[in-house]
């Protein structure tokens, strides 16, 4: 659900502060649904990394990962890469490893191509981050192919 207009945009960036779990969590499903999330994306990088509860972390990244696009697939990596919380770092590892895209062959495909664009990313910490999830899949997978 896309915002609808700069009021709800604002709305959403005012509750991503909120002291409730579910308001923030709201406001980064809702941020991630932007068109243009780079507008927000220290917004999002903060929801994506919030320590109070990682209810907020899983909603803001799921809603991420569902736009199946490189800014949503590199917000997330971005936060992965920074977490220092035990608790959220590995909940943006389970959001990764859960991304409904690895169920088919497809959306494998696509996932794969997105990882290996953003291993040239302008960000190291991003580029090393996608390196290391496609070299996780190479040891798994025995092989990696996204043809």
């Amino acid at each position: 659900m896309e915002p609808t207009d700069d009021q709800d945009l604002s709305d959403a960036i005012r509750e991503a502060s909120s002291p409730a779990w579910s308001v923030r969590a709201s406001a980064g499903r809702l941020l991630a649904a932007a068109s243009q999330i780079e507008a927000v994306a220290g917004v999002l990088h903060s929801l994506l990394l919030d320590t109070q509860d990682t209810a907020v972390t899983s909603e803001t990244a799921t809603a991420l990962l569902a736009r199946r696009d490189l800014p949503g697939l590199r917000a997330v990596l971005a936060a992965r890469a920074q977490a220092v919380d035990v608790g959220t770092a590995d909940q943006l590892s389970a959001e990764l490893d859960g991304d409904l895209r690895w169920i088919t062959y497809d959306g494998h495909a696509e996932l794969i191509q997105q990882l290996q664009t953003l291993t040239s990313d302008a960000d190291p910490e991003v580029r090393d981050e996608a390196q290391r999830r496609l070299s996780l899949l190479r040891g798994s997978d025995g092989g990696l192919s996204a043809d």
